[in-house]
């Protein structure tokens, strides 16, 4: 056995035995501090994320996708519970609960945003787009991207977008191909400068109708027809009191999935990488899975109602596209998006 002498001078001479338990202390504090910091920087987060649409519908779809897929690469340390088919109000009120921070996350209409940032409206753009497929490429683009950050004053921040449909035309009584064919008749539009600025200046009557009595007010005579996508059309059942589709594709509809920025801030730097990557994946997701179901709704109502391609739909409305030009080129984005996109 070691004698005293023999273990002290083996001790350095800081480290005596008289104060071993003011230093054990200080190792204990210091531990419990380094795992307070790892904690806490592990420490999940809880949205509640509203959407206007029902749970068949591709944003819908997305939003629980994202919440799932983002819970399970995030190990359960980011959950997102989803409030369709607006639960938590209209898109109005989804905007409002964000600005003041009572709601965390949403996904809506660029028609919705575009009270709240007039550059939104930039999207809407008559025959800028061919198709869905063209629309989803210019929103990977800069001014899709600008027009995004314009959320920020706000205090809101704009994540991407996912789209519906494009815009086509249903009506009662016959097919449109012409402005005769429009004049006068109660055209329901989404209630935003837009769609009313074009519609009326196509010599409609824009007619804002909730969408859920759309239905009724097609079969009852009350409307004429509708400005609306495939998605939209097809899961309100429309196709049975309103026969007569014309293919327009004259606007695109994009949502813009977007979270309030303290929100965003409760966030780690690691959880906001995953929720980046996630994202990402799910918009791709669910740009293809748009993609897919333009083509499949299309092919199923040409089996049930009359469909008319309007090959020549951009110079038919030419009126209306000058109208929608004159109203809002002032809006730097949107001659920014319309030159863009044209190259």
């Amino acid at each position: 056995m070691p004698r005293m002498n023999d273990f002290n001078r083996r001790t350095p001479p800081m480290l005596s035995l008289r104060n071993l338990p003011r230093l054990l202390a200080v190792v204990a504090a210091g531990a419990s501090l380094s795992l307070a910091a790892s904690a806490a920087s592990a420490q999940s987060v809880e949205y509640r994320l509203g959407t206007g649409t029902p749970p068949s519908h591709v944003w819908t779809k997305a939003a629980e996708r994202l919440a799932e897929q983002v819970g399970e690469k995030s190990g359960g340390e980011i959950k997102i519970s989803v409030f369709p088919a607006a639960q938590l109000g209209p898109e109005s009120d989804l905007l409002q609960q964000m600005q003041v921070g009572v709601l965390d996350m949403s996904i809506v209409s660029a028609a919705a945003a575009s009270a709240r940032g007039p550059a939104f409206l930039a999207w809407f753009s008559p025959f800028a787009f061919a198709d869905v497929e063209e629309a989803i490429a210019a929103s990977k683009g800069e001014t899709a991207q600008e027009i995004l950050e314009t959320l920020k004053p706000q205090g809101i921040r704009g994540l991407g977008y996912v789209f519906a449909g494009m815009r086509h035309i249903l009506t009662t009584n016959k097919a449109a191909t012409t402005l005769d064919d429009l004049a006068q008749k109660k055209i329901r539009i989404t209630p935003f400068p837009g769609m009313q600025v074009w519609w009326a200046a196509a010599g409609a009557v824009p007619t804002p109708v909730q969408l859920a009595d759309v239905y009724q007010s097609l079969d009852s005579g009350l409307l004429d027809g509708v400005d609306i996508d495939l998605d939209a059309l097809v899961g309100q059942s429309l196709q049975q009191v309103a026969k007569h589709l014309t293919v327009s594709n004259h606007m695109a509809f994009p949502g813009v999935v977007m979270i309030n920025e303290n929100s965003w801030g409760k966030m780690s730097a690691e959880q906001q990488e995953i929720f980046d990557t996630v994202l990402d994946e799910t918009l791709s997701w669910a740009s293809d899975l748009q993609i897919e179901t333009e083509q499949r709704l299309l092919s199923q109502l040409e089996g049930e109602i009359e469909v008319v391609r309007l090959e020549d739909a951009k110079s038919v409305f030419s009126t209306a596209n000058k109208a929608f030009d004159d109203a809002f080129e002032k809006i730097p984005e949107v001659a920014k998006f319309q030159s863009e996109i044209a190259q």
